[in-house]
């Protein structure tokens, strides 16, 4: 079959892709940035790219158009599409149908930490000799790439993996199916992490994601797993709504819990009050940590035994831009990192300033996403940030004034229109011992290197 993918330089658009080559498909696409590094990687596989989304694409003549959420009416080429009645399907729903299909889906979903927890559980799978599937709104580093489809497993090499783990966005699906993109993937095994307010250019409030994440439960079998955050009351209401499926859950007072923290960042295992033993591990956070019982228990309704599930993370090598660390300039050290809601901002200083004490943390934010674009959170943001000795926030390209947001944090925050500015600002604020943490759900101009020369 050949499909034609378009908006295929998104993570998730660009992880069909990979898994629909290694299936054998033919594969092309289109996107209105085709640039490196997705451009390089797909490139690589074989996968022809057209920039833009001009009408003269349907001369390719593919069995089936693949459309991202990120194409809206009005493309000339969707345009064209629809108006020859041309064959097309959601990423989604492409996924659903020719990959998970009989699979055993484990399906993370959640405001924060689903690229993480989908890495956790992914590699314990793999250490286990399950070899799954899986795709993933990242680059988990234990494997290098963002998606595959199932092995071999170790035990049965003549057989495919059941297995496929999937980070199940919440977000929607496409112009024209409004659902959010979990209600697809239909799971036997499903973590619900956590429950905010989010994505505020296309949910009216909390009460409208709450309602998709019913619509999630209304999917799991009876036979299946729910391993649900016990902190978050707004998942105890979507499953008040009504559940059909048998539900562990973790980090309260019952059920998988977090014992002793070590000072070489390991942690205990609980279950039922039970030690099950020790995580030993370089992540920074409780967040982390909370992803990893997650993980553990997720697994273990696949068949993980739960001693080898915390093995396995204390093998476990992170996902890149989750406090990556860039480099080190002049003794000052540059980390990368995906945080753009305030929750996950709070959560990612915290560990970071568990890990370096009293040394400086010069944050480095820049407001990129949809929902901080339209300033849903601005009033949050003071309190986000609190850990951090120093703040410089990008200010370009929002509706709103970050400087006024920030007056509550008095002179410890500057604000700047001007890219060359901002790193100037933060490369002469800068001295050898301080951390300086980016975060941005995007490049930031390649802001990490630049900082890396300046600091030099």
């Amino acid at each position: 079959m050949h499909i034609h993918i378009l908006g295929i330089c998104g993570t998730f658009m660009g992880g069909i892709a990979a898994i629909a080559k290694q299936a054998g498909h033919k594969v092309t696409g289109c996107d209105a940035n085709v640039y490196p590094p997705m451009s390089t990687q797909l490139e690589a596989m074989g996968i022809a790219l057209t920039q833009g989304f001009g009408a003269e694409q349907v001369e390719l003549k593919p069995d089936v158009y693949v459309i991202g959420n990120v194409v809206t009416r009005g493309k000339p080429l969707m345009e064209e599409i629809l108006n020859r009645g041309l064959p097309y399907v959601s990423g989604p729903q492409w996924l659903a149908e020719n990959v998970l299909r009989d699979k055993w889906v484990l399906a993370v979903a959640g405001t924060h930490g689903k690229t993480t927890t989908s890495s956790m559980l992914a590699w314990i799978l793999e250490d286990a000799g399950l070899a799954p599937g899986f795709l993933i709104g990242g680059i988990p580093e234990n494997f290098g790439v963002s998606a595959r489809l199932p092995g071999r497993p170790a035990l049965d090499p003549a057989s495919e993996s059941p297995f496929f783990v999937i980070e199940a966005d919440e977000y929607d699906t496409a112009f024209f199916d409004k659902r959010s993109k979990f209600v697809h993937y239909r799971p036997r095994t499903a973590v619900l992490n956590n429950l905010e307010f989010d994505h505020a250019d296309i949910f009216a409030d909390l009460a409208a994601i709450e309602t998709q994440f019913h619509h999630l439960v209304r999917t799991i079998p009876g036979n299946g797993r729910i391993v649900s955050n016990g902190r978050e009351s707004n998942l105890d209401r979507v499953l008040e709504r009504g559940c059909w499926t048998p539900v562990e859950r973790f980090g309260a007072d019952a059920g998988w819990q977090l014992g002793a923290l070590h000072e070489d960042g390991g942690f205990d295992v609980l279950l039922d009050g039970e030690t099950q033993g020790t995580v030993r591990w370089a992540l920074m956070g409780e967040h982390n940590r909370m992803n990893a019982l997650a993980a553990i228990a997720a697994a273990r309704h696949a068949g993980v035994a739960v001693k080898d599930a915390i093995a396995a993370l204390s093998r476990f090598a992170n996902v890149k831009r989750r406090m990556e660390v860039k480099g080190v300039s002049n003794g000052v050290t540059v980390y990368d990192d995906f945080a753009h809601h305030p929750t996950a901002i709070a959560t990612t200083l915290e560990g970071l300033r568990r890990k370096v004490g009293t040394q400086r943390i010069l944050a480095v934010l820049e407001p990129r996403s949809n929902t901080m674009k339209l300033g849903t959170m601005k009033a949050a943001l003071p309190g986000s940030l609190a850990l951090a000795d120093k703040v410089f926030c990008s200010a370009a390209g929002l509706g709103w004034n970050p400087a006024e947001a920030l007056e509550a944090i008095g002179d410890k925050a500057r604000t700047f229109t001007d890219f060359d500015e901002l790193v100037n600002a933060v490369a002469a604020e800068a001295v050898p011992g301080d951390h300086v943490l980016v975060m941005s759900n995007g490049g930031f101009g390649g802001i990490h290197q630049k900082l890396l020369d300046k600091l030099a």
